[in-house]
């Protein structure tokens, strides 16, 4: 190991992500804010929650047509086979290609936005798509689906992974689950939406006309993102923030000597340097000591919000080339970006092949089911979706508060897997009735129960695992990402390529069976996860630091 890496300090005690949620005393039950706010006005730690949540719709917004887009083809498909003459089996390959283009967009494109904002990259990606979805209504040939597919999965990959960067620059660890679980309700909602309407359209006005309608609600998004969504990558200024040098990994007494120290600096501040932070920053919480707003920063005029970059200045330790190859090392060597990319993976992928599946085989007999029709099996999937992620982001966000109140107020990530456990469970008994039932040709109304069950469960799944990771390993969340997009979408490409041939070799039930054994030994790891974790966060610290350190410079490192 290089001598970099080889101190980890005080990690045994305070690994990556362990943080005093509330104070020892357990009379009190006051949530402590984490990460820690800044003194600056422009830290959207400090915005108002208004101002936090107008900021998240737009994000909301953006993932919704983004996944709506990757995910309205397959009600087409019938329709494209008649009129041009596409193979099901070019049209399965096109929906492989842009997977895999998935992974290698979310590579390149998530260091410009670690470099140069979030901001360019959402703005930039909507006016592509925008332009792919003029191309996709004149589309002919074959290259042009192939290119189409290539080019908006490259850059709707965003959708995959910069949404969670966000979260993780504007809310707190006690709001994350719930806010992730938004996001991952608005996720499988468009995926399963934009087929459910696309059927309808294909039916009513042909099939072009369903990307017509992307053209026109992309060119809505284009303004409400231009002129409503503001940057949320903050770059501190040259003031001091609070408590310089501290980290959520802090020795408890390094913690309190600091406090008090603080304390003693406000309270012989000038007023006119400082003022009390609003409460809107979070009603009914308080600091480890007086939030204050230091006066002597300017808040940004609304032309500055709006700002196309917010670049960050380099040290010599980080650059583009690095975020694209960084990713890779730490799916190799911290386990929990490993296991969630393999637990992200395998729960997509399986979704993606009972969708291909669903709109391959249900439109022959015994179904014999038109586009409109197909769209509307996804019906079930919203409403599983919906009900999975409104329960489980609140609960997990509620448990992690409890749980922690238990230990002392520390709170630990592996406190929030406990949340999986209620949900675990559909996921094999749903896409085995989906699978087994289209197999045997059972009544639809089986096949509908099996689809919702599965969303039930991977919603939950999905978006308290990418949390824990979150609050795991938050200063290089972005790369970490980067390495759970890669997989996610190598797995997809992988059996969706495979699929033709391995359901003509085994069935339909084989197949489903296959890959449920492949998720249940996966998501297994949950509770090797829960018992160890806090020991695979403190073994990966000196590595987390180290590369934590090389990221550009938003807040402390």
């Amino acid at each position: 190991m290089s001598a970099p890496l080889a101190d980890a300090g005080s990690a045994a005690m305070w690994p990556p992500g362990t943080v005093q949620l509330e104070e020892s005393n357990r009379t009190i039950h006051e949530i402590i804010l984490q990460p820690r706010p800044t003194e600056d006005p422009n830290d959207p730690l400090n915005w108002s929650k208004v101002r936090k949540y107008i900021n998240f719709a737009f994000v909301c917004f953006y993932v919704l047509m983004v996944n709506e887009f990757l995910n309205a083809a397959t009600p087409t498909w019938g329709p494209m086979n008649k009129e041009l003459g596409f193979s099901y089996e070019i049209l399965n390959d096109s929906y492989a290609v842009g997977c895999a283009f998935l992974a290698i967009g979310a590579l390149v494109l998530v260091p410009f936005a670690l470099k140069f904002g979030r901001r360019p990259l959402y703005l930039f990606s909507t006016m592509l798509q925008f332009g792919l979805s003029i191309w996709a209504a004149k589309m002919t040939t074959v290259a042009d689906l192939m290119l189409i597919n290539i080019l908006q999965c490259a850059f709707g990959a965003l959708a995959e992974v910069i949404v969670q960067m966000t979260v993780a620059d504007v809310f707190f660890v006690h709001q994350r689950g719930t806010m992730n679980s938004i996001y991952i309700w608005v996720f499988n909602m468009s995926s399963s939406l934009g087929p459910l309407i696309a059927g309808f359209i294909a039916k009513a006005q042909g099939w072009r006309w369903v990307w017509w309608w992307n053209a026109i609600i992309f060119g809505v998004t284009i303004s409400l993102v231009a002129f409503g969504y503001e940057e949320t990558k903050f770059n501190p200024s040259s003031v001091p923030t609070f408590l310089p040098g501290q980290s959520p990994e802090t020795d408890a007494n390094q913690l309190s000597n600091s406090i008090s120290s603080k304390s003693a600096d406000v309270a012989t501040a000038k007023p006119k340097d400082i003022e009390e932070g609003p409460k809107e920053v979070e009603e009914g919480s308080r600091q480890l000591g007086p939030v204050t707003i230091n006066l002597n920063i300017p808040r940004k005029t609304y032309l500055q919000k709006l700002a196309i970059t917010t670049p960050s200045g380099s040290d010599g330790n980080n650059s583009l080339l690095r975020h694209m190859y960084q990713p890779l090392i730490l799916l190799g060597t911290i386990p929990a970006v490993a296991w969630t990319a393999l637990v992200y993976g395998i729960l997509v992928a399986l979704a993606d092949v009972m969708s291909t599946i669903l709109s391959s085989f249900m439109t022959k007999p015994p179904y014999n089911f038109d586009s409109s029709q197909i769209g509307m099996m996804n019906i079930p999937k919203i409403i599983g979706s919906t009900l999975g992620s409104l329960i489980a982001g609140p609960f997990s966000d509620w448990l992690v508060v409890y749980l922690a109140r238990r230990n002392n107020g520390v709170y630990e990530p592996e406190m929030r897997l406990w949340a999986i456990v209620p949900f675990i469970f559909l996921v094999p008994i749903g896409s085995l009735m989906f699978g087994i039932g289209l197999n045997n040709k059972v009544p639809w109304p089986a096949i509908t129960v099996g689809l919702g069950l599965y969303r039930a469960g991977i919603a939950p799944i999905s978006g308290i695992t990418i949390t824990y990771l979150t609050d795991s390993y938050k200063d290089v969340i972005g790369d970490g990402l980067v390495g759970v997009t890669i997989v996610r979408n190598v797995f997809s490409t992988a059996f969706i390529f495979a699929l033709s041939p391995w359901v003509a070799a085994v069935g339909i039930k084989y197949v489903l069976v296959t890959i449920v054994l492949i998720a249940t030994v996966i998501l297994s790891f949950l509770a090797v996860f829960i018992i160890f974790g806090k020991i695979f966060r403190a073994r990966s610290a000196a590595r987390y630091k180290y590369y934590a350190a090389r990221q550009y410079k938003e807040r402390a490192l």
